[in-house]
């Protein structure tokens, strides 16, 4: 199609060389690298009739780093880049206005291989400017944001094309200062004040006033005092009840992450990021606690 047109010359020009890599890969190689746990009941998987076990790739780190192993014997090789377009399989819950996502796609992937960190850099802004060009020239209005790795993993930067939509999944926080631009799972500052727009991603404005880091800091705060709350079960029905504001209110959400029980405090017009959160307790599954759990704690 002309898409996958545009990318194939983009790719081409960019010096990436195509390759068809497998759809089913030995589960053996996700368990070498460590990710058969992570992305867990995400993978589809089959057996073979000696009852080896097959992973439908979600993504093919494992397969392409399997492939270079063999076929790179030499610094002098690389750097190499390489890159398919092909099907890939994700059994995933999240539902997407109200649907569940295709669990077969079409995804373009591209892979790196570099002899050091600058090596790195260089080919990361390569594919950088690569995509730009991509989507400008399929007409779309996008933002490259900076993003969670999530399961790819990395220590370093990572960023994610959002296509600005008025029917959004995400949130873009951006800064009306700069050209600052994250989704929230990596945004360093969650104060806001701006106007909230449509994207694909929606995209929000960034400021730190002084009353935003402060909270409530310039409202008379009284003392403290104990309230009787039957049936009161969200933020809207306590504010509406006591006549309080949100941001005058902390609210704790009791959490299971990995083997423990955690209690994380916000304020009452905050939303816990669960992501930030998960990486900051160390843990790979975080959920909210159920009813049982809580009465047990």
């Amino acid at each position: 199609c002309k898409i996958e047109g545009i990318v194939r010359e983009e790719m081409e020009r960019a010096g990436v060389q195509e390759v068809m890599l497998p759809s089913m890969q030995p589960a053996e190689l996700w368990m070498e690298s460590g990710r058969y746990g992570t992305y867990g009941n995400n993978l589809m998987t089959v057996n073979d009739r000696h009852g080896r076990e097959f992973i439908l790739g979600p993504t093919h780190e494992e397969a392409v780093t399997s492939l270079m192993k063999n076929e790179v014997s030499s610094y002098r090789k690389l750097p190499v880049k390489v890159y398919q377009i092909g099907t890939k399989f994700r059994d995933e819950k999240r539902p997407r206005f109200g649907l569940l996502r295709g669990r077969e796609f079409i995804m373009k992937d591209a892979y790196s291989f570099d002899i050091s960190e600058e090596g790195l850099d260089l080919s990361y802004r390569t594919m950088f400017g690569a995509y730009n060009r991509i989507f400008a020239r399929c007409g779309l209005r996008f933002r490259a944001v900076e993003a969670d790795a999530g399961t790819i993993g990395g220590d370093g930067g990572s960023h994610e094309f959002i296509a600005l939509s008025s029917i959004g999944e995400d949130t873009v926080a951006v800064c009306g200062h700069c050209d600052y631009a994250a989704n929230l799972e990596q945004a360093e500052t969650a104060a806001r004040n701006g106007e909230s727009i449509g994207s694909g991603a929606k995209e929000i404005g960034l400021d730190t006033p002084q009353a935003d880091q402060d909270g409530a800091a310039n409202d008379d705060i009284p003392p403290l005092e104990k309230f009787h709350t039957p049936d009161i079960r969200t933020i809207d029905q306590l504010t509406a009840a006591f006549g309080l504001k949100p941001e005058q209110i902390i609210k704790t959400l009791i959490y299971k992450a990995g083997g423990d029980i955690v209690a994380v405090l916000v304020r009452g017009d905050h939303e816990v990021n669960e992501i930030k959160l998960g990486k900051y307790l160390g843990a790979e599954d975080i959920a909210l606690a159920d009813d049982s759990t809580v009465a047990a704690g």
